[in-house]
């Protein structure tokens, strides 16, 4: 899985660890010594960043001879990355590429165990993620929840539309919103027009208006059934997505309501995985 974090953000990555040079591997006189780095999982993963984490090497001048793709899973024990060069070279990029390796395959491995656990009980359900990544961690977190398997539920305010009361605060409620709807979609005839509701009553009506999705916020699931159920019977071609407070422990739930989309933030917080990095010197030429 090939998806692209620029060299601006490798480069960050970098100066955020290494901004003057490294002190110890300096004043030991060890920078120009061959070795060889090597970066192996010891539980069960789905990783990802690996790609990142060989062109944080790279750049701190070593070379990648081995990798595994984001979104492989893979077994205790195995090798994920190796580089070799300069134990200058080694010492600079080691722990940013093991940062980079544990947070992302934290939150591609719990996407993943979700994502198998929404497909199991409902194979029709999307699961996507929200905005809430730590600012400044996008481009690595979106990444990895693709690993995992789900999608984006949006990247930005700039590319979707997802209308909230907040919103219709501003026009005078829903019901001015409600008649606005019809025009709304003319002049935005590419994208999918998305209202939150508060209330299944509220769904109902945003469903009647004629939105492309209607989005509830911490429904019960039994409360999103009966929902599903309404809206599958009274406006068929309308997707019913759930958001709010859906986790690894109640993700299957929600799915079997047969909500069309699961929408979630809790993957984004965890524990990184647990991958292991060992620096070896190598015998000099």
């Amino acid at each position: 899985m090939h998806y692209l974090i620029s060299d601006k953000e490798i480069e960050r990555f970098i100066d955020e660890d290494v901004p003057y040079g490294d002190l110890t591997t300096t004043l030991l006189g060890i920078g120009n010594d061959p070795g060889e780095i090597a970066f192996t999982s010891r539980e069960r993963t789905v990783i990802c960043c690996t790609e990142e984490a060989g062109r944080v090497l790279e750049a701190c001048g070593a070379t990648v001879t081995r990798s595994l793709p984001s979104g492989t899973i893979v077994e205790p024990g195995t090798l994920l990355l190796r580089a070799e060069g300069s134990a200058a070279a080694l010492h600079a990029g080691w722990k940013v590429a093991l940062n980079l390796l544990e947070y992302a395959s934290g939150i591609a491995t719990r996407t993943g165990t979700i994502v198998g656990r929404v497909h199991a009980a409902n194979p029709e359900a999307s699961v996507v993620t929200t905005r809430k990544s730590f600012p400044g961690t996008k481009q690595v977190a979106i990444k990895a929840i693709m690993a995992g398997g789900a999608l984006p539920h949006r990247l930005g305010l700039s590319e979707s539309v997802l209308v909230f009361s907040h919103h219709t605060a501003f026009l005078g409620g829903l019901e001015p919103f409600l008649l606005m709807l019809a025009d709304l979609k003319k002049r935005a005839r590419e994208q999918r027009i998305i209202v939150e509701a508060d209330t299944p009553d509220e769904a109902i009506r945003i469903a009647k208006a004629g939105a492309d999705v209607v989005q509830v916020d911490k429904m019960p699931v039994e409360a999103l059934a009966a929902l599903v159920a309404d809206i599958r019977r009274e406006c068929p071609d309308v997707a019913v997505s759930a958001a709010g407070g859906i986790n690894m422990e109640n993700a299957a739930a929600y799915a079997n309501t047969g909500v069309d989309i699961i929408v979630l933030s809790s993957v984004y917080f965890g524990k990184p995985s647990d991958i292991s990095a060992i620096i070896n010197q190598k015998p000099k030429p």
